[in-house]
């Protein structure tokens, strides 16, 4: 089908979708719950991994509850531009510093001022929308002369007057409260908890890092400003209880209102501190356990939801910014023979399917057919066209460049393709894209596009001999083979010319939805 084809076929889908979702009324507009976990890989999870020597019954309940997406991707290949493209529809890349990592008070945000974003979007469509957890999309924090604080490490920490607003948070776009932190809760520059726009209680000493449990995958700590009693171990516990209230407070307050919750989790990201009631459950080490918690936490809310009886008018959506990390792939596979990238090539920071195919779950009731799967390309890019096209709110044309209205899917696991390529990003932002058109995938540059395998004695082992040295950049078919090890880059010079004018195309065009 030529492109022009797909493309018509998809602005009717829209179309249709929208004016099917417009009739429903506010109080039967469903809810959303959007859980987001950090570094879970495809093979972390049961329900995806049947090899998988961790228990995960909470979110494989989701699975038999709802559809899973086995061809589902996090738009980059590590966080922070992944939360930019997931709130706004558009590819990170497309912004300056798009691939940018922030940590500590790191900014200022991606998103620009007045840009749509997926909370505004509910906001201003009647719904209340709250996000706890990890931020990590920018902040701006000022110093006592209310000048911006730039730079990073607790030099720039110590410079911040904690009395001034925080901008450019979440409730500067969209989000009417947040609770949560600025970067990676557990390992970063500044540890304290953030409420709305200010943090309530500023850090005052350096985290000792000879009391924090000593494990392999407890090394990822920065040595910065902590708020005094901030315990590492029950990050999300708190997160878990501070979503839990949002939801009880705003059932009881306003049950004839949607809501729309974005539980932005830090398990798994390293270092996996577990809560204490977590060690030695998964009989796979200490991010076994992280990981066991994670699964705890969806139960948790999960529960939450039936014990207000609004679960069967809930959307929940879960999902990971990006594949497994480093660390935990190496060691689970040497120690536990758990493969939290299985069976993909390649993990976090890389472009090889392992860095970015990930989890993707839907449970509605009466309306996602339960225990379905989807074989549907997707992002989470798609989220909010296809949230948009729920709640009857066309998007404007100057919005969510890169997101496709996935909901025809959503609906009937057998509906046609609905995505006509995909656009991927690793570390390197605009200089490490890739491409995806049905089996065919261009990668655009050598290597990973992230991790240094070649400098790396844990890597090295991993390294997958190049089958076209001589090329400038990489070519599968991931139906022949969904490993990626053979390039064929040099074979196929057609389908790398195609690809590559589609990629430059969409870069030129600054969008890939219609």
């Amino acid at each position: 089908m030529k492109l022009n084809s797909v493309t018509s076929l998809v602005l009717l889908f829209n179309a249709m979708a929208v004016f099917i979702c417009s009739q429903l009324s506010a109080s039967d507009r469903p809810n959303v719950l959007l859980i987001l976990a950090d570094d879970l890989g495809y093979g972390d999870v049961r329900c995806y991994n049947e090899q998988s020597k961790i228990a995960t019954p909470h979110i494989d309940r989701l699975a038999r509850e709802g559809m899973r997406f086995m061809d589902a991707h996090s738009p980059c290949t590590v966080c922070t531009p992944t939360r930019y493209s997931l709130m706004t529809g558009q590819m990170a890349f497309r912004v300056p510093n798009g691939g940018t990592v922030f940590t500590g008070i790191g900014g200022p945000s991606l998103i620009t001022p007045g840009r749509l974003t997926l909370p505004s979007l509910l906001r201003d469509n009647g719904y209340a929308t709250a996000c706890v957890g990890k931020w990590h999309i920018g902040l701006t924090f000022r110093d006592n002369a209310g000048q911006p604080v730039r730079g990073n490490g607790v030099d720039a920490v110590r410079r911040v007057d904690f009395s001034q607003r925080i901008e450019g948070g979440p409730v500067d776009h969209g989000f009417q409260s947040f609770f949560g932190t600025a970067c990676c809760p557990t390992t970063d520059w500044l540890y304290a908890f953030i409420k709305d726009d200010l943090v309530p209680i500023p850090p005052t000493e350096i985290v000792d890092k000879l009391k924090l449990p000593k494990h392999p995958y407890a090394n990822d700590c920065r040595a910065g400003l902590i708020v005094p009693d901030y315990a590492m171990e029950d990050v999300d516990l708190v997160f878990l209880q501070k979503s839990r209230e949002f939801i009880e407070r705003h059932v009881q307050q306003s049950p004839n209102k949607p809501f729309f919750l974005f539980h932005s989790a830090q398990a798994v990201h390293l270092p996996s501190f577990a809560a204490p009631q977590f060690k030695g459950r998964s009989n796979a080490g200490p991010h076994g356990d992280f990981i066991v918690e994670l699964d705890e936490i969806v139960g948790e809310l999960l529960k939450t939801l039936e014990s207000l009886g609004i679960a069967d008018n809930t959307i929940v959506i879960f999902s990971s910014d990006n594949g497994p990390e480093t660390t935990s792939v190496i060691r689970m596979r040497a120690d536990y023979g758990h493969d939290g990238a299985r069976p993909w090539r390649g993990m976090k920071r890389d472009s090889w399917e392992g860095g970015h195919r990930v989890p993707f779950l839907v449970r509605w009731p009466s309306k996602v057919k339960a225990g379905s799967t989807n074989a549907q390309l997707t992002s989470l890019t798609d989220v909010m066209a296809t949230i948009a096209a729920i709640i009857g709110a066309p998007l404007p044309v100057a919005s969510a460049e890169d997101s496709f209205n996935m909901l025809p899917a959503w609906l009937n696991s057998e509906h046609a393709p609905i995505r006509p390529f995909l656009l991927q990003q690793a570390f390197g932002g605009v200089r490490t894209l890739s491409i995806r058109r049905g089996d065919w995938k261009y990668i655009d540059h050598i290597g990973s596009g992230g991790n240094r395998y070649e400098n790396s004695p844990d890597l090295k082992q991993f390294i997958v001999p190049e089958s076209a040295p001589e090329a400038s950049g990489q070519l599968y078919n991931l139906a022949a083979d969904p490993g990626e090890t053979k390039n064929l880059y040099a074979t196929r010079p057609e389908i790398v010319i195609e690809l590559k004018s589609l990629l430059e195309q969409s870069k030129s065009r600054g969008r890939s939805r219609p």
